[in-house]
């Protein structure tokens, strides 16, 4: 493990354990560092599917956070699936009276690799006022990043755009729009700077079922590269490089009915 650093995952729990903080605490682990965690909501589900969602006590969400940064220092912050508005204001405010200035990766979860919704309906707007200002990235996917913007992507120039409507509009100092879901036999992420710079990450397209957690693991891996010291670019370039090999080494699994999970630790393995 790398000497007292530590990373914070906010998220919602996966009972099969391939996304939500499951796949978070698995690759800040498998990163070599150490992995903290507040749980936002309790999910029933599987590789086929969500069946059922509870959203944990605000002021339990809260108490967790606090009893993290009263007894760790975090080098940085992953926060994933939020379910309720509520929660949304108590992460936030958590943040704030505990004096948090470091790096937020957020990866605003809206729907399962299942198609199922994680959110509910009037979550976003609260999400998007008090939470994008504090974040140092934004990581939706291609559907995620229509939804918030309004915008329509059909082009990596699409994607620069929306990412650079983001920042205007709601304050966000960088935005990586992840280009997974698109159909192409490449997979093009656009990293936008809050200069309205931005780079382009392009990698061959892996054929795959086990794709269960993909966007958790990515913006886990970035936060962990972030808390490590590394240059933005650099994170994303790396975090998009593990998971590409977790991908890899996970594609041939047959254990799964549904959408498999990635192999974290394939490095061990």
């Amino acid at each position: 493990m790398k000497k007292d650093i530590s990373v914070l995952t906010i998220a919602g729990s996966d009972s099969i354990a391939g996304a939500g903080i499951q796949a978070d605490i698995k690759t800040i682990s498998a990163l070599g560092l150490y992995a903290c965690s507040c749980i936002t909501s309790v999910t029933a589900q599987n590789t086929l599917g969500v069946k059922n969602i509870q959203a944990i006590d605000n002021n339990i969400v809260s108490q967790q956070i606090d009893a993290v940064f009263g007894d760790v220092k975090i080098s940085a912050v992953k926060i994933g699936m939020i379910y309720t508005k509520e929660n949304v204001m108590a992460i936030k405010q958590s943040l704030l009276s505990n004096n948090y200035n470091g790096h937020i990766v957020l990866d605003p979860v809206l729907v399962a690799t299942s198609g199922d919704s994680l959110a509910k309906e009037d979550f976003l707007s609260t999400l998007k006022k008090e939470l994008f200002p504090l974040c140092s990235l934004l990581t939706p996917n291609i559907h995620e990043a229509e939804k918030i913007s309004n915008c329509k992507i059909n082009t990596v120039e699409d994607m620069v755009k929306c990412g650079q409507s983001i920042i205007k509009e709601y304050n966000v100092k960088n935005v990586l729009i992840k280009g997974g879901h698109s159909n192409t036999e490449d997979m093009t992420d656009v990293l936008v700077y809050e200069n309205m710079t931005y780079d382009t990450f392009s990698a061959k397209k892996i054929i795959s079922k086990n794709t269960h957690g993909t966007g958790c693991t990515l913006s886990s891996a970035i936060a962990s590269y972030l808390a490590m010291g590394n240059t933005l670019k650099d994170s994303v370039k790396q975090a998009k490089e593990y998971v590409y090999q977790a991908i890899l080494f996970a594609k041939d699994n047959t254990m799964f009915s549904g959408h498999g999970a990635l192999e974290h630790f394939y490095k061990i393995k």
